[in-house]
């Protein structure tokens, strides 16, 4: 299998919950709207182990980047995905890419930049391998360290947001989901 954008694309809309939230996110109006994580990339390893798309997804997540930094603002947008998503019957986060340096360091204890886009905060995730989003608006897969590491089931660090102790807790999370999954010690 090489595995392309379309390829992945087409593997998390396999996952009907994925084709719905994509269908419907254009109606909330947000900048940068971004489906992201886990409910993309974890299709590929369900495809893999022959499991259903959605199985193992824990939450969908959303970004988007809005310049009003308040938390009621932010709250207006997951009160409204909250009403627009709740026949799904499935954990949807959605943040404010923009928000995130406010509340990151003492929810995690940890700084965090100020990041200037939705794709920043794909960035900064823990895994090279799972920075991945799908442009709402353009239906463009966005994939920096692109998708053989998803393919191949190899989880290394991100050198972006380089945390080994954070990476080593979600490479296992992933790895007790997945047990075939290969984690890359960091250097």
């Amino acid at each position: 299998m090489n595995l392309t954008a379309d390829g992945l694309i087409a593997l998390a809309m396999g996952n009907p919950v994925n084709a719905r939230i994509a269908e419907r996110l254009p109606l909330l109006g947000l900048k940068q709207c971004m489906l992201t994580a886990g409910c993309l990339f974890q299709a590929v390893w369900n495809q893999q182990a022959q499991r259903p798309a959605a199985w193992g997804i824990k939450d969908y997540d959303v970004f988007y980047f809005d310049d009003d930094l308040s938390w009621a603002a932010e709250n207006d947008v997951i009160q409204a995905a909250q009403r627009l998503f709740q026949d799904l019957e499935v954990n949807i986060e959605v943040k404010n890419q923009a928000r995130v340096h406010l509340w990151y360091q003492e929810r995690f204890g940890r700084h965090y930049p100020q990041l200037l886009s939705a794709r920043d905060g794909i960035d900064r995730y823990l895994i090279a391998g799972t920075c991945i989003g799908l442009d709402i608006d353009s239906a463009a897969l966005y994939a920096p360290y692109g998708l053989s590491d998803v393919e191949q089931g190899l989880l290394r660090i991100n050198p972006n947001n380089a945390q080994p102790d954070l990476f080593e807790q979600k490479a296992k999370s992933y790895q007790a989901r997945w047990p075939w999954l290969k984690i890359i010690e960091p250097a």
